[in-house]
C-alpha cells in the first residue's frame, strides 16, 4: 500500500524526536565547553600512563608506535574522557544517524533483502534507531542484530596492531565502552522498542558472529574499533550482505584505531572496487555491488 503523505509527514516528525532523544539533544545539548583543568589533568595522567608502557617501543624504533603516541595529547584525551560521561544512548552525531536512515530508506525502497546489524553497539542507541526506523516505515519482517561482547573491548595484540594495543591502554583508564546486555535491553524498553524484530549476540565476535543464524543482510554497521574486530566482522558477515545493501565503517577516519587497515586490506583482497563514501571525519561507506 502506498503511504499518505500525513503517514511520512508523522515517520518524520517521529523520527527526528528519536533522533534528538538518542543523541541527548533534545532536552539538554552535550557539554561542549572548554575542557577543565580537572579534565585535563586526568587525562594527563592516562596519558603518562600509556607513553610509559609503549615509549620503550617507540625508543627501539617503531615509528608507528611512535607516531601513534604522538596523536595521544592531554587534550585529545580528555575529549575521550568526556565522551565517556556523555547521557546520551549513541555516540554518533546526527550526520551518523542520518546516514543510517539514508541507507535504510534506499533498502527500503529498492526492496533489497536482509536482515539490519550492527557490530559494537555501546548503549544501543544506533540499533534503537534501526528499530524505530522500521517501525516508522512500516516494515514488519527485518531482524535487528545488536551484536557485542557487552563487557568492553577485546584485549588487541600488540604485535597485529599497536595502534589499538595503545589506544586499548587509555581505554582501560577511562573503561569506556563496557555497557551490559542487561542496560542496552533496557534502554530499547525504554523506547518501547524491545520486541521480536530485534535479537542479541552477545560475545566476542570471533565466538559469535560466523554462528549466528543471520541468513542474509541488507545492512551491516560496523563500530568495531580494532583491526582484529573489524577483520572477524567482514569476514563473517559482508558474504551474506545483499546485492544493493550497504555496509557503514564508523571508524575508519580515526587515526589511533586499527579499523581502517582492517577495511582497505580486506577490500584490496577481495577486489571490492565500489568507492568509499564520507559521511563525516569517522565515517565512511559504500554499496555493494
Amino acid at each position: 500500500m502506498k503511504k499518505s503523505y500525513a503517514h511520512e509527514a508523522m515517520a518524520r516528525s517521529y523520527l527526528k524526536l528519536l533522533k534528538n532523544t538518542l543523541t541527548n539533544t533534545h532536552y539538554k545539548k552535550i557539554d561542549d565547553s572548554p575542557l577543565s583543568e580537572r579534565e585535563l589533568r586526568q587525562s594527563a595522567e592516562a596519558v603518562a600512563k600509556v607513553r610509559a608502557k609503549f615509549g620503550p617501543l617507540a625508543e627501539a624504533g617503531n615509528l608507528e608506535v611512535k607516531g601513534t603516541l604522538e596523536l595521544f595529547t592531554p587534550e585529545v584525551g580528555a575529549g575521550w574522557f568526556r565522551r565517556n560521561t556523555w547521557e546520551s544512548h549513541t555516540l554518533l552525531e546526527s550526520t551518523g544517524l542520518a546516514n543510517v536512515e539514508y541507507c535504510l530508506r534506499n533498502i527500503l525502497t529498492r526492496q533489497v533483502p536482509g536482515d539490519l546489524i550492527e557490530c559494537g553497539v555501546w548503549r544501543g542507541g544506533t540499533c534503537i534507531y534501526m528499530r524505530g526506523l522500521l517501525k516508522a516505515l512500516g516494515d514488519s519482517q527485518r531482524t535487528v542484530w545488536v551484536a557485542d561482547s557487552f563487557q568492553g573491548l577485546p584485549d588487541p595484540d600488540p604485535s597485529v596492531s599497536p595502534l589499538d594495543a595503545i589506544s586499548h591502554e587509555f581505554l582501560k583508564v577511562i573503561g569506556a565502552f563496557s555497557v551490559s546486555l542487561e542496560a542496552v535491553q533496557a534502554n530499547f524498553k525504554a523506547y518501547d522498542l524491545l520486541d521480536n524484530q530485534v535479537r542479541f549476540l552477545p560475545g566476542w565476535f570471533s565466538d559469535t558472529l560466523a554462528q549466528a543464524p543471520i541468513e542474509q543482510l541488507s545492512l551491516i554497521r560496523l563500530d568495531a574499533d580494532y583491526y582484529d574486530s573489524t577483520v572477524q566482522a567482514l569476514d563473517a558477515l559482508y558474504s551474506k550482505l545483499s546485492p544493493g545493501g550497504y555496509i557503514i565503517i564508523d571508524d575508519y577516519g580515526i587515526p589511533t584505531l586499527g579499523a581502517r587497515r582492517a577495511v582497505d586490506e580486506f577490500r584490496a583482497r577481495h577486489d571490492i572496487q565500489q568507492p568509499l563514501v564520507g559521511v563525516d571525519q569517522s565515517v565512511v561507506f559504500w554499496e555493494k555491488a
